[in-house]
């Protein structure tokens, strides 16, 4: 016997799941509940009338044919306006939290490097790069380094298996010298240029680059070399086979130890804050007379502690007179100028600066790390 309750039942669950629908899928499941060929519900009841009795079949058939009809229409609609909700291929939803985007950070060894570049381009130094490919004069013989110098010996000093035959240096930045880029006085003269030598080794020290300059500009000379030298050193907590080193040249009439000891505490004063330095005697042999020069520990205030050693103080750098035979060797006359050189690792700055107690750190790429330094 038909039942037109079941009708009305199937009519309100179908009306209460079609408004919970809020998705395509969810739409399918219903169409598949109530319409699909084998298992819809509302499909059984039109298979189911065959078996009713001819005077109940047309009426119940009616009805669930109606029944049929309204839950397309309403599928079909409820479709229709999920389409129409639906974004366009490509749109962006901005109601969607945005997504966090890495910030690039300078690395502490580059933000130590240009700290110190704008410290010495502010007091007049012109900066300057050179080859890190060089050869024996510029890296040693002219720097007044003997033969037997044991900073010649093989285990310091990278050697190539090779030599490098060829090519020209290119003083950066020189416009303050009166020579462009290109090796051309701005008066319209050739600018000399550096004797051509075959490279024999990777620098050990960016002091080349002085040798370099003075063969080439007559003084009074004030520049700041930085950039990567070479050792052969083993990768331990303070030592790296590459690693990143300025050196600073003063040449001019009157240069005196009072004015390079001026320009150190000026450095590390920026550097470091409210220090002391003080010079130690030593040996270079490229400067006459020496220097080691230490700056007061910061973590104690120079009254000793571990991190010092207790000594209340830390080494920073060797400096110097320039030693007469380096004059000469550039074609500088020591009776008519005086200079003086320092220079030391960027690494070792930093370290100090930031409380780093392993130079392997700086290299490693770990964000974790690296992240802990300000932008």
């Amino acid at each position: 016997m038909a039942d037109l309750s079941a009708l009305e039942r199937l009519r309100a669950e179908f009306a209460s799941r079609l408004a919970a629908a809020a998705t395509d899928r969810a739409l399918k499941a219903l169409d598949d509940d109530f319409l699909s060929r084998k298992s819809g519900t509302v499909t059984a009841l039109l298979k189911a009338l065959p078996t009713l009795p001819a005077e109940e079949r047309r009426a119940f058939g009616s009805q669930v044919n109606a029944l049929k009809t309204e839950v397309e229409a309403a599928l079909a609609e409820r479709a229709a306006a999920l389409a129409a909700a639906r974004p366009p291929a490509g749109a962006v939803d901005i109601s969607l939290p945005a997504r966090d985007c890495a910030i690039g950070r300078v690395h502490p060894l580059m933000q130590v490097r240009q700290q110190v570049e704008d410290i010495f381009t502010r007091m007049g130094y012109e900066v300057l790069e050179g080859p890190e490919v060089e050869d024996d004069v510029h890296n040693f013989e002219a720097l007044n380094m003997p033969a037997d110098h044991p900073a010649r010996d093989m285990q310091d000093t990278l050697y190539l298996s090779h030599p490098i035959v060829g090519g020209t240096w290119g003083a950066h930045r020189v416009s303050q010298s009166g020579v462009s880029q290109s090796g051309v006085s701005q008066s319209g003269g050739q600018a000399p240029e550096a004797q051509v030598r075959a490279a024999t080794l990777l620098r050990t020290h960016t002091s080349a680059m002085q040798i370099r300059y003075m063969k080439t500009f007559p003084p009074p000379v004030r520049i700041l070399v930085p950039g990567r030298v070479y050792r052969r050193d083993n990768l331990d907590l303070t030592h790296t086979p590459c690693f990143q080193q300025f050196e600073a040249l003063v040449v001019g009439e009157g240069i005196t130890m009072a004015h390079l000891k001026g320009t150190l505490l000026t450095l590390a004063r920026e550097l470091f804050g409210d220090v002391a330095i003080r010079l130690r005697p030593s040996f270079f042999p490229y400067t006459e007379p020496s220097a080691e020069v230490d700056v007061s520990c910061r973590a104690c205030g120079g009254s000793g502690c571990s991190v010092c050693k207790g000594a209340g103080w830390l080494e920073i750098l060797g400096s110097g007179m320039v030693h007469p035979a380096v004059f000469e060797a550039v074609g500088y006359d020591p009776e008519q100028v005086s200079g003086f050189a320092f220079g030391t690792g960027i690494e070792r700055l930093a370290m100090l600066k930031y409380g780093v107690d392993d130079i392997r750190l700086f290299y490693e790429s770990d964000l974790r790390f690296l992240e802990q330094f300000p932008l």
